[in-house]
């Protein structure tokens, strides 16, 4: 009896145990849920944006240092004793306005005496002429002879001469003496003046008595590497950018990186290359109304360089970079799977690269859902409105 019912457990025990493993065998390769197998994920959707080619303003920022417009430095025409300043410092003056007084009193003597020389000779002139008028009557009658009358003559001719002589001596010596009232040569700001009342100046010194400097426009010298001036003249020459008609844009940036407001115009770029940096000095010329520039400032411009007509942009948060520092991007390839690109990116525009290489047009670039895929992996691309360029 109890031989039976061990026998009849033991084979209701084994019965129990291969259902079990049935149940599992049947559940083998099948996900939670009725899912497909594993290793045969769906696509997962993402994002995309199909690429076109546009037309992209190129800029360059460069360091720029600005320079004044005008630069005067006001020397003296003449010596003596400063008797009088007739500026303030720092004050804007116009050209010709009164900037010192030197003590005009010998100056006004020498022109006085000039002016007496001058009276002088035209009398002995006007007496020489009187002679020459009354030989001339008695040489016709034989009374004086040819020789007579020809010294007169010359004696008339020596008198005017004379006269010229000291007219030009008047002259200078009206000059000297306007030269003792100095005058702004330029409108513009005047700086600190070098001498005071009663100081001693001779002409010709080495020191300037003061500068004025005109600061509306203002200049802004600029710093380009040679490499850079080469590859845009490459390019232009190659159509692949367009020039900007009328000298390049030119925006300036403070220290602070507040924008200045007005912009400016590129003028000229020197035609040597400093061997000490290899680089080129551009000069843009900025208006400058209110005075916010003032000479020997630093700033940072942004330089137009011309318009690339087909450029492929490609917003930043489609790229990445691999270990290598490499930039990449994912786009949607043959059958709909994730393809890894490498790219050659030549700056950011705004808020995206511009690519000229590894991407073109027509490309379908994924930029949402990237951290649910890897390359290779199945995708279902959902096309996305490109945000406009900044």
């Amino acid at each position: 009896m109890s031989t039976q019912f061990l026998n009849r457990a033991g084979f209701q025990t084994c019965v129990v145990i291969f259902g079990i493993l049935l149940l599992s065998l049947s559940g083998c390769g099948k996900r939670p849920g009725g899912g497909p197998p594993a290793g045969e994920r769906p696509p997962q959707e993402v994002g995309v944006i199909t690429l076109k080619s546009e037309a992209a303003e190129l800029t360059m920022e460069l360091p720029g240092r600005t320079a004044a417009f005008r630069v005067a430095e006001v020397r003296p025409q003449v010596g003596g004793i400063i008797r009088e300043r007739l500026f303030v410092e720092g004050a804007e003056v116009k050209k010709g306005d009164p900037l010192y007084q030197i003590d005009p009193a010998t100056y006004q003597a020498a022109y006085d005496s000039a002016k007496a020389s001058v009276e002088k000779a035209q009398a002995a002139s006007h007496v020489a002429e009187l002679l020459l008028e009354r030989r001339k009557k008695l040489v016709g009658s034989k009374v004086i002879s040819q020789q007579d009358y020809d010294d007169s003559f010359a004696v008339l001719r020596q008198a005017q001469a004379e006269i010229a002589v000291r007219q030009a001596a008047l002259e200078e010596a009206r000059i000297n003496l306007e030269f003792t009232k100095v005058l702004s040569p330029i409108s513009g700001i005047i700086g600190r003046s070098s001498v005071t009342e009663g100081a001693l100046v001779t002409t010709g010194q080495t020191m300037p008595l003061a500068t004025v400097q005109q600061l509306d426009p203002i200049y802004v010298d600029i710093t380009q590497s040679s490499g850079q001036l080469l590859r845009l003249q490459r390019e232009v020459a190659a159509g692949q950018i367009q020039g900007v008609e009328g000298g390049a844009r030119t925006q300036l940036v403070f220290e602070d990186g507040r924008l200045y407001s007005e912009l400016g115009t590129l003028q000229f770029s020197e035609v040597s290359v400093d061997p000490t940096t290899d680089s080129v000095t551009l000069r843009a010329v900025f208006p400058n109304p209110r005075r916010e520039l003032l000479p020997g400032m630093f700033v940072r411009t942004v330089v137009s360089e011309g318009t690339m007509m087909d450029a492929t942009l490609v917003p930043q948060k489609g790229v990445a970079r691999n270990p290598r520092g490499e930039p990449t991007a994912l786009v949607v390839g043959e059958g709909d799977k994730a393809e890894l690109r490498i790219l050659v990116t030549d700056r950011t525009i705004g808020d995206k690269w511009l690519v000229t290489g590894g991407l073109q047009p027509g490309d379908r670039l994924i930029v949402e859902g990237l951290q649910k895929i890897a390359p290779g992996a199945p995708v279902r691309p959902v096309e996305m409105t490109p945000a406009p360029s900044n």
